[in-house]
């Protein structure tokens, strides 16, 4: 669900730039006054590992479409509303500066789609079917509900922002009709991801299930260790196990306008953007540029050595990215 710029006008971009940068700064200072300092690392292979994850899209059985983890209901169950905010940012920043997946000028509107509505609508659903009395069940309830949810409102989300930037091949009641029902779909699959990633991570991590915090900071470290393998494996080598078909956004775009893809200006901000983005992307498609089976959405498994090294550069440098900024809030908080 990464929109490219050609979706958006410049005032819609600006609005979702604006909304997100404050969100941002709100979240940072939240996460600055709480202090965790044992969070930090945590963060760091957290974000590293949902990085990664977004890199596998997996079919929608006959629907010629494919999904990918949104991660934003994951973060949030593991880190709070607040650090995971700060972690989706991090990944759709480095996804659309070094390979330039998700536009410049829509990454305000991608941090919105993708971290406002499962870090503080989804995530508050997800604890409050969890309850008091938190059970296996009541886990997997919340995180089916939660992710559902949130792909939906995050979906909604990207038909109005096309509607608001006067997008007419892409009508109101007809995009809407797409977007949803493929993003249930989705959703549904996440949630059953984002539940069995958390099943794993509360054996270690109790507190995220009964509150039991001094049990879990002796147990750390195994799920730090843990999520970080897995990033490796996932972006360097499980990456070559995505599919191939468009994902819901692409694929409701392709029935509703007839193409993938909107012709973008190739002046004024759309143009700027797409230049610096341009320069900016050193591994564009998450590659080392063309390969045999560009464009060829029958060849599988498609990754090659350029795949696996964008997934493990991407990974890691989302790693120090996080691992900067929680190391940052608490110098901060220390000298205040």
């Amino acid at each position: 669900m990464h929109m490219a710029d050609a979706l958006l006008s410049p005032a819609v971009g600006a609005a979702g730039w604006a909304v997100a940068g404050g969100l941002t700064i709100y979240s940072a200072k939240k996460l600055r006054i709480a202090g965790d300092e044992k969070l930090v690392p945590l963060m760091g292979v957290s974000a590293a590992f949902v990085f990664a994850a977004q890199m596998i899209n997996f079919t929608i059985p006959g629907t010629g479409s494919s999904g990918h983890l949104g991660g934003g209901l994951l973060l949030a169950a593991m880190l709070g509303p607040h650090a995971a905010l700060l972690a989706i940012a991090s990944v759709l920043a480095v996804q659309a500066l070094l390979f330039g997946d998700g536009g410049l000028l829509a990454l305000g509107c991608n941090t919105l789609n993708l971290g406002l509505f499962p870090c503080f609508v989804a995530y508050p659903l997800y604890r409050a079917v969890l309850g008091h009395t938190p059970t296996r069940s009541r886990l997997w309830m919340g995180s089916l509900l939660g992710a559902v949810v949130g792909l939906q409102l995050g979906a909604f989300a990207v038909v109005i922002e096309t509607l608001l930037s006067g997008k007419s091949q892409l009508p109101l009641g007809g995009f809407v009709l797409l977007m949803q029902p493929i993003h249930l779909a989705i959703g549904v699959v996440e949630g059953l991801a984002t539940a069995t990633v958390l099943l794993f991570v509360t054996k270690a991590r109790p507190e995220l299930f009964d509150g039991e915090a001094a049990r879990a900071h002796r147990a750390g470290r195994s799920v730090v260790v843990a999520l970080g393998i897995a990033a490796l494996l996932i972006g360097g080598g499980l990456s070559a196990l995505a599919s191939t078909q468009p994902d819901g956004l692409e694929w409701s775009i392709s029935r509703t306008a007839g193409t993938e893809e909107l012709d973008a200006p190739s002046d004024g901000a759309h143009g700027f953007l797409a230049g610096l983005q341009a320069k900016a992307a050193l591994l564009p498609d998450y590659g080392f540029g063309s390969t045999p089976n560009d464009g060829d959405v029958d060849a599988w498994p498609t990754a090659d050595a350029g795949t696996s090294v964008s997934g493990i550069v991407g990974a890691a440098l989302t790693l120090f990215i996080m691992l900067g900024l929680g190391f940052a809030l608490r110098r901060k908080r220390a000298t205040t």
